[in-house]
């Protein structure tokens, strides 16, 4: 594990983080879940949260979005020297943080051209709907299809497109392969890249740890609410032990 985070670091030789998650503890209830998690994440990086089954990574996530479940006892969330710690969900929202989660929650009776005009400021900034459109072909096609009605990785792609077009500045998704053909899989892998290539910070929860290992620039592997791993990804695919002991692959 690389060595601990020093929030107090600021000369620019060091490339200080545009996210910075420092020392966060976070319960459900009773129980503890997320035990003194701390990693920091570049701007336009992409990092794979990884872990097994009950290792923290959605509550990771939630907690960053500010969501009022789980509940943070401890710590601090910087994004570009805004404290997220200090905000509720929809003033992170408003400072460019955008959960899309495992479920999509994509609405019922709307089109997709409706779900994305829902979501999108006024006036838009950097991301029209048009420009969606070209980023998700698929969508163009169906913009006045139900968007519930749609395949699973045309949810999906409506998912992440609806959180484009609120201008973020970083993306959390958790699960976004779940239930997908693996070609589906590839094709929405291409387009996060090329959201990356676009200067949004990305942070991917994703059981199909090979597929987000990757795509992913950085790994970061929890086990029992604590990180165990902070560096690259491409370390990650090629240390087997690493791999069976952590993530059983």
């Amino acid at each position: 594990m690389n060595a601990p985070f020093n929030k107090h670091a600021n000369n620019a030789a060091t490339h200080p983080a545009f996210l910075s998650i420092w020392d966060i503890h976070a319960y459900y209830g009773e129980s503890y879940i997320v035990q003194g998690i701390s990693f920091n994440i570049h701007e336009g990086e992409i990092l794979a949260l990884l872990g097994r089954n009950g290792a923290g990574k959605t509550t990771t996530l939630r907690t960053i979005a500010r969501m009022d479940n789980p509940e943070l006892q401890r710590g601090e969330i910087w994004l570009d020297h805004q404290p997220l710690h200090q905000m509720k969900s929809y003033q992170a929202s408003a400072h460019g943080i955008a959960l899309v989660p495992e479920d999509r929650c994509i609405i019922p009776g709307l089109t997709v051209e409706e779900n994305l005009k829902l979501a999108q400021i006024a006036p838009p900034m950097g991301w029209s709907i048009e420009r969606v459109y070209d980023l998700f072909p698929r969508l163009r096609e169906r913009r006045k299809q139900d968007g519930i009605t749609l395949s699973g990785g045309e949810q999906q792609m409506l998912a992440i497109a609806r959180a484009l077009c609120r201008d973020i500045k970083v993306l959390l998704l958790d699960e976004p392969y779940e239930g997908l053909a693996p070609v589906i899989v590839q094709e929405i892998a291409k387009t996060l890249g090329i959201i990356r290539d676009q200067g949004i910070t990305t942070v991917i929860v994703e059981q199909n740890a090979v597929a987000a290992l990757k795509l992913a620039d950085r790994a970061v592997i929890l086990d029992s609410g604590m990180v165990v791993y902070d560096g690259s990804a491409e370390e990650v695919l090629n240390n087997e032990k690493l791999r069976a002991e952590y993530l059983a692959i």
